[in-house]
């Protein structure tokens, strides 16, 4: 096609070629109204959605929650300090205790003498012992380390010994 042709063409198509883009120009026109609309019903919904529920700005109601987090999380970290210094000291906390009362002495009355075994949770502690005659008493201690002790134990406080570590 030469220049000829096409001038010739678009004279001879005028008045639909001005049709076709006056009805073109209508369908931009509505686009653009369409447009125009969801734009303000966005610009409503964003104006709603930052101004939150109470009338709050939103970001002032997530940095208050950032906020709060902070101060919980720094709650939370004491809180797991404490429980460590608390596990600390219930291992060594008297956790395995047994007692055993016996008589000493035939011509005595009652189970007045007694052996008491207690430890912490690594069979660490002491063992203390009572025995009661008629013109006195006398008392004992002895250290444990890892579930034995450096000392001799009588039979009552071998007895209570065993009955901690049992526990």
């Amino acid at each position: 096609m030469t220049d000829k042709m096409v001038m010739d063409f678009i004279v001879n198509n005028m008045s639909y070629l001005i049709g076709a883009l006056g009805v073109l120009m209508i369908i931009m026109y509505l686009l653009v109204i369409n447009l125009y609309y969801n734009l303000n019903y966005m610009k409503k919904r964003y104006k709603k959605m930052m101004t939150g529920v109470d009338g709050a700005n939103l970001e002032r109601m997530m940095i208050g929650c950032i906020d709060s987090i902070k101060a919980i999380n720094n709650e939370n970290e004491k809180l797991w300090a404490e429980t460590k210094e608390i596990k600390d000291l219930l291992q060594r906390a008297v956790t395995r205790m047994a007692i055993v009362r016996f008589r000493a002495f035939e011509d005595m009355g009652g189970d007045l003498s007694y052996a008491v075994a207690m430890l912490d949770s690594n069979n660490n502690g002491v063992i203390m012992s009572s025995i009661f005659a008629r013109e006195d008493s006398r008392s004992y201690a002895k250290p444990i380390v890892n579930g034995q002790s450096t000392y001799a134990l009588t039979k009552e406080e071998e007895e209570a010994l065993q009955q901690a570590l049992q526990q």
